[in-house]
């Protein structure tokens, strides 16, 4: 039996394709434009050398394989593979239309002795044997590969992190916080557009509060932004403040708040700071946005004074990420003092919508660099694996295989959200004999119908943590307190309470925080039973109404305690419906005095009116290129 030519064995021809994937994917010189990290290789020239990666092969793995033993060990297999090939085509039998006279180096002098023939079944075992040594070496390098940037990776240990569920329609599902923090003692290299962490500038905030659900099942993917100046119970273990104020008592913190106040479980947690977000852009070789109008901004250094298909490097990409004082040159603008621009009437909001067409913008980039070749796949997992900080749970090989696993999903088509709010109108907001400055207050129903559609439930009945249905009414038990200090709020507000079924406790007096004030509805710990009762309840009120974790206010005999607001209601029951003597049916309207509606309406002029889940881009927001370099749509 002759060996099977490895032209026509799947197999040898797949390792073989391999190794030559590794040979082009890894070129000795760095790849991309050197122009596009150009105007950051000043500031990173001493501790971040990008321009020559071979002097650092530590700071580089990817774009320095001669140094880096997994990969060199790659390189050599592959080369085996090639030596082995041209080997069987030498042996006889083996067609050649043409012998080359590197063929003939190959087999040697004219004079030398030929070669003893194979038996079949000693050929058998060695192609079987070199096969299985292969597989072996591949798995061997693939795990030493797996280890070496695990040891990349910066990791911390998070104990409010959530398991994945394991059954039901959500099992294996994951939400990974993402967040860009503002800490610049982080930084390397101390950059004055940031501000100098040596002259106090030493805030540690989350800029960006995003999540990431994955849903395995159906390979979807969505997004969901939290406002940053959205004004949450449990943002800090002492009390209430913005929700970007929690990251400074760490990550765990933020990652309490997001669970207990919007009953949203986080499996994972990646976090970039602004030295980290630059390298991810530059390892892409930068990025291309189309500016339908020159924009500044000189907080975050945004300055585009001209209109069309731009190529952005990190650092220019990150301060369009960050640009939230934008002023932007309009139609009919004709000076190029960006101080005479017209500056834009959102903040932070406005922020979101661009840092979302950025998102896609990106993943396009990285799609164009070329994902769904794993060997391009691992080398951007491994160009950004040294720059982020994660949770101890997400490996390297967890991230290696989201990105195989959901390579092919239409970024544009998945859904990106943001959490519906309602802003401030009155300047600054006191809560409890403390000013914190601008703040956003949260918008019920639209809030929770965001959330659902963001995990993929399918009714609003459904429980965020378990994906099941919520307790029914007459099996939870509501204690209501009146915070606000509006006349009989408690009594009224229980009175619709148990007109939708629920079970009343105690009905009293909470001092009020301030002249607004949101609803709150507590309760005792984060265990599923719990925090499926609070929903519940906080499923039936509209307005300003916020979940929290608080075992202090809880009363004897309930599961949950609704401390009134000033801006809220109580939502009526449904109308039942009776059949006519036609066969059809009539809507029967609750009873009188079951739907009593609990809101302060005179502080509902204190508050524009809610922001959408999905804001489209104005027109002077930076956007997608097209091929041909015209503005995207």
């Amino acid at each position: 039996m002759s060996p099977p030519n490895p032209e026509n064995d799947p197999v040898h021809k797949g390792l073989h394709q391999l190794g030559q994937q590794i040979e082009g994917a890894n070129p000795v010189t760095p790849p991309g434009p050197v122009d596009a990290v150009a105007d950051n290789a000043v500031a990173d020239k001493v501790e971040k050398p990008v321009e020559n990666p071979v002097d650092n092969p530590v700071e580089n793995p990817v774009e320095n394989p001669v140094d880096n033993p997994v990969e060199k060990g790659l390189h050599e297999l592959g080369r085996q593979i090639e030596e082995a090939e041209h080997a069987g085509r030498g042996k006889p039998g083996a067609r050649r239309e043409k012998d080359t006279d590197a063929d003939a180096a190959r087999r040697g002098p004219a004079h030398a002795a030929p070669k003893k023939k194979r038996s079949g079944r000693r050929t058998v075992a060695w192609v079987g044997g070199t096969l299985l040594l292969v597989i072996v070496l591949l798995a061997g390098a693939a795990a030493g590969y797996g280890w070496y940037l695990n040891h990349e990776i910066h990791r911390i240990d998070l104990k409010n992190l959530t398991s994945a569920p394991v059954k039901g329609a959500d099992a294996g599902t994951e939400n990974i916080l993402m967040i860009g923090s503002t800490d610049r003692c982080a930084l390397k290299v101390q950059n004055p557009a940031y501000g100098l962490c040596s002259q106090g500038v030493n805030g540690v905030n989350s800029d960006v509060v995003m999540i990431l659900h994955l849903n395995p099942a159906n390979n979807t993917l969505s997004i969901l932004s939290i406002p940053r100046d959205l004004f949450v119970p449990n943002a800090r273990s002492d009390g209430a403040n913005k929700i970007d104020a929690a990251l400074y008592q760490g990550p765990d913190q933020l990652i309490k708040a997001i669970e207990e106040d919007f009953g949203i479980p986080i499996q994972h947690f990646v976090e970039l700071n602004f030295d980290s977000f630059i390298n991810v852009v530059n390892a892409l070789g930068g990025i291309k946005m189309y500016f339908p109008e020159p924009v500044f901004d000189a907080y975050s250094g945004l300055n585009i004074q001209t209109t069309g298909c731009i190529a952005l490097n990190g650092t220019q990409a990150l301060q369009v990420v960050r640009a939230r004082h934008l002023l932007h040159k309009g139609p009919g603008t004709t000076t190029t003092n960006p101080n005479y621009w017209t500056p834009e009437p959102q903040s932070d909001l406005a922020r979101i919508r661009r840092d979302h067409e950025f998102l896609r913008v990106l993943a396009a980039a990285v799609k164009a660099k070329g994902l769904s070749n794993p060997i391009t796949d691992q080398q951007l997992v491994a160009g950004v694996v040294g720059q982020l900080t994660v949770d101890s749970g997400l490996s390297a090989t967890d991230m290696i295989g989201l990105v195989l696993g959901f390579h092919n999903v239409n970024v544009n088509a998945a859904p990106q959200l943001t959490v519906p709010v309602a802003v401030d109108q009155f300047g600054s907001y006191t809560y409890k004999g403390g000013s914190y400055g601008d703040i956003e207050f949260p918008v019920q129903p639209t809030d929770h119908s965001t959330i659902d559609q963001f995990l993929g439930l399918k009714s609003s009945s459904d429980d965020t943590y378990t994906g099941g249905a919520l307790p029914s009414p007459s099996t939870v038990t509501v204690s209501v307190m009146n915070g606000s200090g509006a006349y009989n709020q408690a009594t009224d507000t229980a009175n619709s309470l148990q007109a939708l079924g629920f079970h009343i406790g105690t009905i009293g007096d909470s001092a009020p925080v301030g002249q607004e004030a949101e609803t709150v509805v507590y309760y005792s710990s984060k265990t599923p039973a719990e925090l499926a009762a609070a929903q519940a309840v906080a499923n039936t009120m509209s307005g300003a109404v916020i979940m929290a974790v608080d075992p202090t206010q809880m009363k004897p005999g309930s599961q949950v305690t609704v401390v009134t607001g000033t801006d809220f209601s109580v939502n009526p029951p449904p109308a039942s419906t009776t059949p006519t003597s036609t066969g059809g049916t009539v809507a029967i309207p609750a009873a009188a005095g079951t739907t009593t509606t609990t809101a302060a309406s005179s502080s509902s002029s204190a508050f524009a009116p809610p922001t959408p889940t999905v804001e489209p881009l104005q027109p002077w927001d930076p956007r997608s290129c097209t091929p041909s370099g015209g503005e995207g749509s």
